[in-house]
């Protein structure tokens, strides 16, 4: 994938909110080896003070330890025992914030991810976390993996402009008490791809 130009690492700058970085992670490229998607659905995940984060309260285990940083770092974990789900490490060691990658546009290697996701259209091959997690050959075997260099990384893309971004309350967080509501999932406007329709409360990207 040498046409994929490597994020560099200001981006995920100490100083950037986590839910900045959510929103211009939109349009960035996903690339694992043969495979890769344009990023058109995240979540931002704000560590020990949110509820829906697997970090809150300041839970630390093995399994979480590549959360706890650095930053531009992959931690990926297991759901239902079979799903995977992808997330880009957000700040520096110690403070574990995150971004979930929720949906990609396929951009290459779309025979692989149709074979692997046993779907016919590719607006489906990566809508949703498990999807895109199968569909480009991602497990837990890459958590705690720099995305900054190797056949796993993100590429710099295109960023979606503000006006085209839209955000909503995060997908599957229920027990997170007040902090479901909070609108962290940003997703491109009018994209095909996105692994949730759109509901009622849909406010322009903001927090």
């Amino acid at each position: 994938m040498d046409a994929f130009r490597v994020l560099e690492p200001d981006f995920f700058a100490p100083e950037r909110d986590t839910r900045e970085i959510a929103r211009d992670l939109l349009g960035r490229i996903l690339v694992h080896e043969e495979t890769a998607g344009r990023i058109v659905e995240t979540e931002a995940y704000l560590g020990v003070t949110d509820r829906a984060c697997h970090a809150w309260g300041g839970k630390r285990t093995p399994r979480l330890e590549p959360l706890y940083g650095p930053p531009g770092h992959a931690y990926i974990y297991l759901i239902y025992g079979m799903y995977h789900c992808l997330n880009v490490v957000t700040k520096p060691a110690g403070q574990p914030e995150c971004v979930l990658i929720r949906a990609l546009e396929p951009i290459a290697g779309l025979e692989i991810m149709a074979d692997r996701s046993g779907q016919a259209k590719a607006e489906r091959f990566c809508a949703g976390p498990g999807r895109l997690c199968r569909a480009l050959g991602l497990d837990r075997s890459l958590s705690g993996v720099s995305l900054l260099s190797g056949p796993f990384f993100l590429s710099e893309g295109s960023p979606v402009p503000g006006s085209e971004i839209l955000s909503s309350p995060r997908v599957g967080v229920d027990y997170a008490g007040e902090d479901k509501d909070r609108p962290w999932r940003f997703f491109v406007k009018g994209s095909p791809f996105v692994s949730k329709a759109p509901g009622k409360r849909i406010t322009p990207a903001d927090w």
